[in-house]
């Protein structure tokens, strides 16, 4: 099984100052280290495309989308997915790979969105994706503004249907999560982890195809390294992308 992580990188500019003079310098950050690490050791193979390739190098069509079981898009907004270079820089009309996605689910594949600054709806509501293909499909409604819920003291994850393969046998999570994105389920989706009232973890089918959001991070700084270092991290997001797989 093949799963796709689209995002999940960024660069940073800064501006240092030092009494009279000032230099900049540029950093790129990789925010899946640890989420690839644990995948790799339940035995997923997992390819990442970092943040900035996603414009040009996200798949197109249906064809390139098959060589995957399953697709996690994490922290990256919807504008990477819809504007390839040559529509935004040449004016050239290009396939809108939103609605590619939701017929990739339709025919069979698996769906999975993860919380972060520009997943969902995001910071100043710039993730984008609410009124999206992408949100038809999810068992969630997404906020249209910015859904970011910070929790800088913690919050506990409470599993809720402790019957369904991914969530079978787990506690509710400790140590706390520091943050995540505000959604509200669906009426036919399946609510397996609460935080805060909020959904944190639910799925859900879309025609052939299995739909699953985790509204917390798969890194810090809402995933806190105590939790990521803990063995339900890898447990519960090697299953979530198993059930999606359809390996459970």
């Amino acid at each position: 099984m093949r799963v796709l992580l689209v995002g999940e990188t960024w660069i940073s500019h800064a501006t240092h100052v030092k009494g009279f003079d000032a230099f900049s310098s540029t950093t790129f950050h990789n925010g899946a280290t640890h989420f690839l690490a644990a995948m790799q050791a339940e035995g997923l193979e997992v390819d990442q495309l970092a943040a900035h390739d996603v414009p040009d190098k996200m798949p197109r069509t249906l064809k390139e989308l098959s060589q995957y079981s399953v697709v996690l898009i994490s922290d990256i907004g919807a504008n990477s997915l819809l504007l390839p270079n040559a529509t935004w820089l040449e004016g050239q009309a290009q396939p809108n790979r939103l609605e590619l996605l939701k017929q990739w689910v339709s025919n069979g594949g698996g769906l999975m969105m993860a919380g972060g600054y520009l997943s969902f709806q995001g910071i100043n509501a710039l993730g984008h994706y609410a009124g999206s293909a992408v949100e038809d499909v999810l068992p969630v409604n997404f906020s249209r503004y910015d859904d970011r819920i910070e929790t800088p003291e913690g919050q506990v994850g409470k599993v809720v249907e402790s019957d369904h393969p991914i969530t079978k046998g787990l506690p509710d999570l400790t140590p706390d999560l520091l943050g995540h994105n505000q959604s509200t389920l669906k009426d036919n989706a399946t609510q397996l982890m609460t935080i805060g009232g909020d959904p944190l973890l639910a799925c859900g089918e879309f025609q052939a195809g299995r739909t699953l959001i985790w509204s917390s991070d798969i890194g810090p700084h809402w995933c806190p390294m105590p939790f990521i270092q803990s063995a339900t991290y890898k447990t519960l997001l090697s299953r979530s992308l198993k059930w999606l797989g359809k390996e459970l």
